[in-house]
């Protein structure tokens, strides 16, 4: 469109593509809905209604995606612009991690993404378990998902995991192993079992759902946390199994059985290679590292 100034016609300029707009449309395709999409990049649903109709717009043309009540579902027209703004994607997010690498501030926040063990413990050494603390200024965040969180798209900036990765530009390295064990509330009785809820299918489920299936056990409880089974054996609902770093810190609590070797573990911290000598994310592996080898003896189950 075109706005005439008396007899001399100005052309506007169209409208200037931005990555904002990219990664929005491809939150969009991935989660299949705005709302999926906002919950993804922690934006409201009408700011992704927003930006997706901006960066529809630019295209001059149809839609890209068929809202649906289910959702909005790619069309043709955006089903062929995946593959192009997944490259664009690639590219913002390697300039971005080598930005953030390339900062000297050893100040901010540190995104680390791991389960309730690993989370526990490394919280406990922030308030003082350990002798060597996380530099001042930077502010640990730990981020649990039930999907593991992707380092490559920054969504963490690391990972504590039970393998390293097969595959993709990363560096892995290994931190220490917990080890885990059956406990109960001193003098209680340990007929009644605290197990884990029926469609969670790790390790530890499965150990504790066979001894009971063996035994022919009452199961008093079933819950899905870490937190939810200490407290529920700490109060005396039933015996289970908890981390040893967690249970042999409870006074009211004793140990039914040594350490569980199939039940140990064990945990590597990963990080993208773009981001690994960005001086707060460094030093944040360092900390974790230190405090691993101070522990080393409470995590085996030797404290």
């Amino acid at each position: 469109m075109a706005a005439i100034d008396g007899s001399r016609r100005v052309r506007r300029k169209p409208r200037a593509m931005d990555w904002d707009g990219v990664r929005v449309f491809l939150a969009v395709a991935r989660h299949g809905s705005l709302r999926g999409a906002g919950r993804a990049l922690g934006l409201s649903q009408p700011t992704i209604a927003r930006r997706l109709a901006e960066f529809e717009a630019t295209f001059g043309g149809p839609t890209l995606f068929d809202r649906l009540p289910e959702g909005a579902h790619l069309n043709a027209a955006g089903e062929r612009l995946v593959p192009v703004a997944e490259r664009v994607e690639q590219a913002m997010l390697t300039l971005e991690r080598r930005r953030v690498a390339a900062s000297p501030a050893l100040s901010g926040t540190v995104r680390l993404t791991t389960g309730d063990c690993a989370a526990g413990f490394l919280a406990r050494c922030l308030s003082g378990a350990a002798t060597s603390p996380l530099p001042v200024g930077i502010t640990l965040e730990l981020v649990q998902s039930a999907e593991p969180l992707n380092l490559a798209r920054r969504e963490a900036d690391l990972a504590l995991r039970h393998e390293p990765p097969e595959r993709g530009h990363y560096y892995a390295a290994k931190l220490g192993t917990f080890a885990v064990a059956v406990y109960r509330r001193r003098g209680g009785s340990a007929d009644a079992w605290v197990a884990y809820n029926e469609g969670q299918t790790h390790d530890p489920a499965r150990w504790v759902q066979r001894r009971i299936d063996e035994t022919n056990s009452i199961v008093a409880l079933r819950a899905a946390s870490l937190l939810m089974h200490a407290e529920a054996i700490r109060a005396g609902t039933g015996c289970g199994v908890l981390p040893c770093y967690v249970g042999d810190a409870h006074p009211v609590l004793e140990r039914l059985s040594p350490p569980i070797p199939e039940l140990a573990a064990t945990y590597w911290v990963v990080v993208h290679r773009d981001l690994r000598r960005a001086p707060c994310v460094r030093a944040a592996i360092d900390w974790m590292r230190q405090v691993f080898v101070e522990q080393r003896d409470l995590i085996a189950g030797n404290g």
